[in-house]
């Protein structure tokens, strides 16, 4: 029988996602689940960009430029723009989601063999996509008790070795929800500058910061225009995961010269993903001001509910939609699969995703969940009230 390759073995499932046969069997029993695993929005897509999907009238759906159409990313410019962004249309390369962006990046810049040094926890996927280029991950640890703050320079100096090409930062964090600080970009900077290493940085939660917090982009630090290179999405902002349409966005030309020869081998970004992403640009700030507001009231419903459960501890995130919360128990792989396999209160149940899918460092994570609050409120509370009636009956509860 052929065997599977060995980067196929190594190659990590989702912590997202590897737990819905489970929700799948608990949902065939009758069992009514509330989704906290995954960042899939329940709020409406904006109509205007629906709209233009809808209204396309197109004979012939035909391969678009590799880079994207122009007319998207002329609208793009304009967005980036209002941010204070300051690029180009031949700066912007749309790709296939952030994910493909993610790709198209670390193969432009890393050889097979070469580290890049992320603050953990970190997005699940980037382990994965580390795997499918051979790129090393060398994590630097950041912990739930500072909140889950930059971990000092020094820190990160300590990681540098003569195979270090980049640093990753995801900002707003995901699977944290900690927004770094303008002072902590400009430190990442600093240490990119200083060791002449890309700075690659996933702002597809830019506009979810909260509680009046700024976002500060590393696109707006001075003398790095030839490190950086920004990665983003419409998947969150625009509630549209589904269309998997981003964008790889660099000042340096041969980066994005080098991820355009990727980009022709995939051919073409989505066609009705350019259309919807291209409208979704002109929705109105009045859509942002309400989903803010509704998310902070998710954010302290499920933060505040988490911390009245005994031996729970949750740091409030000030972006993003999603917190990592410590419980008190043996093993959140086992914990979360229970949750779907042997538990309910009044037919209901929780789904989390464990947090050890989102540390590249063998047993981190191990007492805590990424918890995602896209879901109402109403929702909410009673994934909460779930979480806190399976604690107190869970076999592996520690004594936290």
């Amino acid at each position: 029988m052929p065997q599977i390759s060995k980067k196929g073995q190594t190659m990590p499932s989702s912590p997202i996602r590897k737990l819905v046969p489970f929700s799948d069997a608990a949902k065939s029993r009758g069992i009514h689940v509330y989704h906290l695993n995954i960042g899939q929005p329940d709020i409406e897509t904006p109509k205007g960009a629906r709209d233009a999907v809808k209204n396309a009238d197109i004979p012939v759906i035909a391969y678009t430029h590799s880079a994207g159409n122009l007319s998207y990313r002329k609208k793009l410019v304009e967005y980036y723009h209002s941010v204070g962004i300051d690029i180009t249309p031949d700066e912007i390369l749309i790709t296939t989601g952030g994910s493909e962006g993610l790709l198209f990046a670390f193969n432009s810049c890393m050889d097979p063999g070469d580290e890049i040094i992320i603050p953990e926890p970190f997005y699940a996927n980037y382990n994965g996509f580390a795997v499918t280029c051979g790129v090393v991950v060398k994590p630097i640890v950041s912990t739930i008790d500072n909140g889950f703050a930059l971990p000092s320079i020094e820190e990160f100096e300590k990681l540098i070795t003569p195979k270090t090409k980049a640093i990753m930062v995801c900002n707003p964090n995901n699977p944290t929800g900690y927004l770094y600080s303008e002072e902590e970009i400009r430190q990442l900077g600093e240490i990119a500058k200083k060791h002449d290493l890309f700075l690659f940085a996933d702002e597809v939660y830019r506009e979810f910061c909260y509680d009046g917090v700024k976002h500060f982009s590393v696109m707006e630090l001075e003398g790095l225009e030839q490190n950086v290179v920004l990665l983003d999405s419409v998947s969150k902002r625009y509630s549209a995961c589904g269309v998997r349409t981003g964008a790889l966005i660099t000042h340096n030309k041969d980066v994005y010269n080098t991820a355009m020869k990727f980009a022709q081998a995939r051919l073409s970004p989505p066609t009705y993903g350019q259309i919807l992403g291209e409208a979704a640009v002109s929705t109105p700030k009045e859509y942002f001001d309400a989903v803010i507001t509704d998310y902070v009231a998710r954010r302290n419903t499920v933060v505040n509910g988490v911390n009245a459960i005994p031996g729970c501890y949750v740091p409030m995130p000030k972006g993003a939609f999603y917190c990592v919360a410590r419980l008190p128990i043996d093993n959140s792989d086992r914990f979360c699969q229970w949750m779907l396999e042997e538990f309910n209160y009044n037919g209901e149940t929780t789904m989390m995703a464990p947090a050890t899918g989102f540390y590249s460092t063998k047993g981190k994570g191990t007492d805590e969940v990424r918890i995602s609050y896209c879901l109402k409120v109403e929702d909410l509370k009673k994934a909460v009230k779930c979480l806190e009636e399976a604690l107190k009956v869970y076999p592996g509860r520690t004594n936290k």
